[in-house]
């Protein structure tokens, strides 16, 4: 079974990452036109938030 975590960025979107490697982006900041994937709008909205590990899924 593959080993996945969900990953907050500081001040960028959520990582679902699978076997170490970044599956897809997540948006946090609310501000991406193509929810719920990040589109790097939380660059230009200037979107501020700690890091965390927020699931480990083994």
């Amino acid at each position: 079974m593959p080993k996945v975590e969900i990953v907050s960025s500081e001040n960028g979107p959520n990582l679902v990452m699978v076997d170490g490697k970044v599956s897809m982006a997540l948006c946090r900041c609310g501000q991406s036109s193509k929810k719920p994937m990040c589109d790097g709008s939380h660059h230009r909205v200037g979107f501020k938030a700690p890091g965390a590990k927020l699931v480990v899924l083994d």
